[in-house]
């Protein structure tokens, strides 16, 4: 094979990347056809202002403390008692404390520790996973055993055995998480990884004397993005609903922190059991919608970007 051929073959190849697909018309046509992905996407950007009005609207320090002292009486959703305007319409928590702005700051809490999350494993994963396909051999071996045995165990059971190492907190909670969802993404790329690496233009390429670190980033890579990108979005709604579950039990937020997890765990020991309904409907309503939405975009964005699909409806 001449230089110009295996140049020119190499350019026609991966022409088909992920970039190039996403930047088409054809991908975004087909996920804004796709009704079920349009709603998903609704709800996020609609759960992401939300998130940004109450960042910017509410003070977190007002939030946490009590309101209403040793009221034992709570309010419930759209009545204040005080015939006041800034109605409660959300009803009041066993501290007096509004759930509303506090159901509103949840979401910024929420999408705030879920990205830093999905970002960190995702980079973890796409690095580990690019390598171990890449080399293979001992460095496949090493890594991907390494990941089979974090995936033995059942996510959350895994992430609070590392928060309890780590100890208890938002941040620490990050980190067990990354190191849980690190695996997921890893397969998935390796998997990806290794039927790129099969294409005639990696052997071009490495024919004309690239260097490994460019025919991962170069070549390899962008092929990987289209799985990459449907398992970060489905990986956003479990990363917000493992962080509620962990700060249920009492390993995530603080005390007082408006987190949806910590809501809930609040409203079971003081609303259910006493009839207060609402001080754990509106947070698990949130956190339902929230998940949902990340749920159909995922699922829209893996029909837009399955290149097999779109040759049958060519």
């Amino acid at each position: 094979m001449s230089t110009d051929t295996a140049t020119t073959d190499a350019t026609a190849l991966e022409d088909r990347t992920f970039l190039d697909r996403l930047r088409s018309s054809q991908f975004l046509s087909d996920l804004l056809s796709n009704r079920l992905a349009l709603v998903g996407l609704t709800i996020i950007i609609g759960m992401v202002l939300i998130a940004i009005f109450a960042r910017f609207s509410y003070d977190l320090g007002a939030l946490r403390s009590s309101q209403l002292g040793t009221v034992s009486d709570r309010l419930a959703p759209g009545w204040t008692g005080t015939g006041a305007v800034d109605q409660h319409i959300f009803g009041t928590d066993a501290s007096g404390r509004d759930i509303y702005k506090r159901t509103l700051y949840g979401a910024w809490i929420a999408i705030k520790y879920g990205t830093v999350t999905v970002a960190a494993s995702t980079f973890l994963g796409v690095a580990l996973g690019i390598i171990a396909a890449y080399y293979s051999d001992l460095t496949d071996n090493v890594i991907m055993r390494t990941m089979d045995v974090l995936l033995a165990f059942p996510s959350l059971l895994l992430a609070l055995a590392l928060v309890a190492i780590f100890g208890a907190g938002l941040w620490k909670v990050v980190i067990a998480l990354t190191l849980v969802y690190t695996p997921r993404f890893a397969r998935v790329v390796r998997g990806a990884a290794l039927k790129v690496l099969e294409d005639e233009y990696i052997e071009a390429t490495e024919a004309l004397g690239a260097k490994d670190p460019r025919v991962l980033a170069r070549h390899v890579f962008p092929n990987t993005l289209a799985p990459v990108t449907v398992q970060s979005t489905l990986n956003y709604g479990l990363a917000i609903i493992d962080f509620a579950a962990l700060s249920f039990l009492g390993f995530g937020a603080a005390p007082g922190m408006p987190s949806w997890g910590l809501m809930l765990s609040n409203g079971v020991a003081n609303g259910l059991l006493t009839g207060k309904w609402w001080m754990s409907l509106f947070p698990g309503l949130f956190l339902a919608v929230l998940v949902l939405g990340f749920n159909l975009l995922g699922d829209g964005m893996r029909d837009a970007l399955d290149p097999r699909m779109r040759e049958t409806v060519d």
